[in-house]
């Protein structure tokens, strides 16, 4: 990271704006429900999605807490900023499930809905009827997706299956680190992964039912979309005998491959793919022309077998430059490259700014920056970008539209059966 001398990191994103007004076109989602029992990040992350593309989401949460993911801590202006990732543009309904009033007035909404989705612990959803193939056999136009971390069968399927857990079993932890230390993912890559391949199979099912006009179950387990994710040291393990090593920030077959230290403190990336780059590299980044020709640096197999030589010979040059300088340099011979940012320097990132990524969403802390999504709509339509919720904020409005009165939802409050 640069020294605070020579360019500080700014602690916010750029000046974010509010959502654009509606469209004239509809959202794609537009017009959708979809109802979550959902908590952590898998399924939310995955409903998020839903309903910045348009669908309303009502998310249920227990009375005594909710989501526990709105626990994790408190860095988003007193909000857990797991939860104001993954939980925008939704409808908060807070019920107690084990009760049969709550019970009741959450199948009576999934009974008008166009998707269900829940990731309860293994076995809790069918104990409750809100399993998928119980409720699609009830609703045959429902969709209704099932997130566990290792599936419905099996030896492992009623393992708990925290993020972590999964990136061990499915191997991620052992290609990420030092070549002394393995190390999880920075992100919850298990979740994310979940995520977004229940998203894309609830897409899928709704052209299906566009077409057919019927819904049905769809599961998605963490353990199966992370090994989806590492297709590519499986595959060249189990057809090519080992396994990758693990290489930090290097490349195991390609060098230069690495990021370097410049003067003022920050460090570059940089790539180079084939020797025409290597040959733009050392004339005119390196100051050394001679080294394109030089039978120990000539090819990447040469590069490669003399690697510390070479990181320290790139290393020198860059190490007298400074950050952006280097950048310039590297992009003018047209080296990849890239800075190695901090989570400040992300936020402040020049290419989001100039793409205008940024918008304010409403939540119970007041305005939160958040980054658009990235998938942009042909039409221009932007995405819902909707309010953070608090804990039960819809509750008695969703309770009236399954029919509840006024009394009756007092009494389930008083008893501790909504929030």
């Amino acid at each position: 990271m640069e020294s605070a001398a020579a360019q500080p990191a700014p602690q916010s994103p750029p000046p974010a704006r509010s959502p654009a007004p509606s469209p004239v076109d509809p959202l794609p989602l537009d017009g959708l429900t979809v109802v979550a029992v959902e908590q952590a990040v898998a399924a939310p992350f995955a409903t998020r999605q839903l309903a910045d593309l348009g669908a309303r989401v009502i998310k249920v949460e227990r009375p005594g807490g909710g989501d526990f993911a709105r626990h994790y801590d408190t860095a988003a202006a007193g909000l857990a900023s797991h939860f104001v990732w993954c939980n925008r543009g939704k409808e908060s309904l807070a019920v107690d499930l084990k009760d049969p009033r709550g019970l009741d007035a959450v199948r009576a909404l999934v009974a008008g809905a166009d998707v269900f989705v829940q990731n309860l612990a293994q076995g809790a959803a069918a104990r409750l009827g809100l399993d998928a193939a119980t409720l699609c056999a009830a609703h045959p136009r429902l969709i209704a997706v099932d997130i566990s971390g290792y599936g419905a069968g099996g030896p492992y399927a009623d393992r708990r299956a925290y993020d972590m857990l999964v990136q061990c079993e499915a191997g991620l932890v052992s290609v990420t680190g030092t070549p002394a230390e393995p190390a999880k993912s920075g992100i919850p890559a298990a979740d994310i992964a979940a995520g977004m391949y229940a998203f894309s199979g609830v897409l899928a099912a709704l052209v299906r039912r566009g077409t057919t006009g019927r819904g049905g179950p769809v599961e998605v387990s963490m353990l199966e979309a992370l090994a989806e994710w590492m297709g590519h040291p499986l595959h060249h393990t189990i057809h090519g005998g080992s396994a990758p090593r693990r290489t930090g920030l290097a490349h195991a077959v390609i060098a230069p491959y690495d990021a370097f230290g410049t003067r003022d403190g920050g460090r570059v990336l940089l790539s180079v793919q084939n020797d025409r780059e290597w040959q733009r590299l050392a004339a005119q980044v390196l100051g050394r022309p001679e080294l394109a020709d030089d039978p120990d640096f000539a090819t990447n197999a040469a590069r490669v077998a003399h690697r510390k030589r070479t990181d320290a010979t790139v290393g020198a040059a860059l190490g007298a430059l400074d950050a952006e300088e280097a950048l310039r340099r590297l992009d003018a011979a047209g080296i990849a490259c890239a800075r190695l940012r901090e989570m400040t320097e992300l936020a402040a990132h020049p290419q989001l700014a100039a793409r205008d990524r940024w918008r304010e969403v409403a939540s119970p802390a007041g305005p939160l920056s958040a980054l658009l999504p990235p998938i942009t709509l042909p039409g221009g339509e932007e995405a819902r970008m909707g309010a953070v919720p608090r804990l039960g904020e819809h509750t008695d409005e969703l309770l009236r539209s399954v029919g509840m009165t006024d009394a009756e939802i007092a009494r389930m409050r008083k008893d501790g059966v909504a929030a």
